[in-house]
């Protein structure tokens, strides 16, 4: 491996708090994984990217916006590793650097920018958000006049009272983004 890739498992395990050189390709986490089917790379391989130094395939990949962050790898996996911290670690560094899958990229942001917002999700106002960043305003939109009308979503968001609470969990990782990246991270 050289001295790149050594940096980036380094800088991977340290953003994520797992301990990723320990992995040995068991595969329980891909096993027990319920989107691994829907990946391009399964758990197992999205650490096996970043031991071998792959930093453009792995924050490339659509596995790391797909890891839905149920921590189901953390507790099959002989070692501890929560491949799901891996891959918001890769999606921190591919979102600064705008890498990866584009449509995904754009969900991401307008989920948390709605979170950061109204302190949770409003599917109505998140959706316009992510069809208005994708450019594709018109597309779906019979489905979602179907799922108002039936009151499937609500029509009008609503604020909670602890949204202030979210407000440290954005600065906290404003704050983290912000460092000295080593390896074309988020600036």
């Amino acid at each position: 491996m050289n001295y790149h890739g050594e940096t980036f498992l380094r800088r991977i395990e340290s953003d994520s708090g797992q301990p990723i050189a320990r992995c040995y390709q068991c595969r329980k986490c891909t096993a027990g994984c319920p989107t691994a089917h829907a990946m391009d790379f399964d758990p197992s391989q999205i650490v096996r990217l970043v031991q071998l130094g792959q930093r453009e395939a792995a924050l490339a990949s659509s596995a790391i916006w797909l890891c839905v962050g149920c921590e189901t790898c953390g507790t099959r996996c002989p070692n501890q590793i929560c491949v799901g911290k891996i891959a918001d670690a890769l999606k921190a560094q591919a979102a600064g650097r705008r890498t990866g899958q584009p449509a995904v990229y754009q969900f991401h942001r307008a989920f948390l920018h709605n979170i950061q917002l109204l302190g949770r999700v409003h599917e109505v106002t998140m959706l316009v958000e992510y069809k208005l960043r994708a450019g594709n305003l018109l597309a779906d939109l019979w489905l979602g006049l179907r799922l108002l009308l039936a009151g499937k979503l609500p029509a009008v968001p609503r604020h909670l009272r602890a949204r202030r609470g979210v407000a440290p969990l954005f600065a906290a990782a404003r704050a983290l983004r912000s460092r000295t990246p080593d390896e074309g991270g988020a600036p």
